[in-house]
């Protein structure tokens, strides 16, 4: 079973719960999540399976948008409503306006810090493990980037906010430096993943789908057509021969797309067999092969 599914996240589950729950479901053990989401959070919590699990190097970078709540008044150990507070609550002395004017300092390209309950590593050991021994935990800065940040509401506690960040942002974090730079201390609330690179909410699907579906032949309805994956490519239908070209890791020529750097294989409407990259002028090898019934491996070791 090959595809690419969209999970509707539940709160309190991790992203490796939800992979757990799903091999179980479809009785596959090759599944893999794209993009994390911290128990906390909701949303679109994209999955591939089977020899779709090869495209996952694609979305590494993948942009993310999110829509939450910040809550202001006191900070977290966690940076997040799963924490413990870590002073004594204040009031918020901010108005929309000046809070909107405050959040503008937070687009573009910033530093922070990520959350010491984070999976980012301290001499090999996730930094997580050591906050909760209640050891130091010093994470150096990294930059990232914040592309759109909007605050429609405040009602002078909680903030509601849509952002659009660069891969590798932690919301967490602006939470926090936030209620930092006002002096009441702050941290994220709730927050719901509306979108990871081309997956949207509007193809996500609950767990419970998942289970009833399982064992049916509706189960494929439920993931993401093959066409729609990696729009930036440009697509192509093999025949017969270039298939079978294909499938052994063989070049391929591709007059029509001369221009393309890389770009999507199909045999028929919905079989995605390879990722192929063009070598020299119109000549493409396929440097990743996913076809089911293939024996080629990745082609990245075949010379032009």
């Amino acid at each position: 079973m090959n595809g690419v599914l969209i999970i509707d996240k539940p709160s309190g589950l991790t992203s490796h719960d939800v992979v757990n729950r799903v091999r179980r479901a479809l009785q596959q053990r090759a599944v893999g999540h794209l993009g994390t989401l911290d128990p906390l959070a909701t949303g679109v919590l994209p999955l591939v399976i089977g020899n779709l699990t090869r495209l996952a190097q694609f979305y590494t970078a993948s942009e993310k948008v999110y829509e939450g709540v910040i809550r202001f008044g006191f900070a977290t150990d966690t940076y997040d409503a799963d924490g413990a507070p870590t002073a004594p609550e204040q009031k918020p002395e901010v108005s929309l306006k000046e809070l909107r004017a405050m959040s503008s300092r937070f687009r573009g390209f910033i530093e922070q810090v990520p959350p010491p309950f984070s999976a980012k590593k301290i001499r090999g050991v996730p930094a997580y493990k050591l906050a909760r021994k209640h050891k130091e935990v010093l994470l150096k800065p990294i930059q990232t980037e914040i592309k759109e940040l909007e605050i429609p509401e405040f009602d002078g506690i909680r903030a509601s906010f849509r952002v659009r960040v660069a891969s590798g942002t932690y919301m967490r974090s602006v939470a926090h430096d936030m209620g930092q730079q006002l002096g009441c201390g702050a941290h994220l609330e709730s927050l719901r993943r509306t979108q990871l690179a081309e997956f949207e909410l509007a193809d996500a699907h609950m767990l419970e789908e998942l289970d009833a579906a399982a064992h049916s032949a509706e189960i494929e309805d439920l993931f993401v057509h093959p066409r729609k994956l990696l729009p930036q490519f440009p697509s192509v239908s093999a025949n017969e021969e270039m298939t079978s070209r294909i499938r052994s890791g063989r070049t391929v020529n591709l007059p029509e797309l001369s221009r393309a750097k890389q770009v999507k294989v199909f045999s028929g409407q919905r079989e995605l067999i390879a990722i192929a990259t063009r070598v020299a002028g119109t000549l493409f090898r396929p440097k990743i092969v996913l076809s089911a019934d293939t024996t080629a491996q990745l082609a990245n070791s075949h010379g032009p």
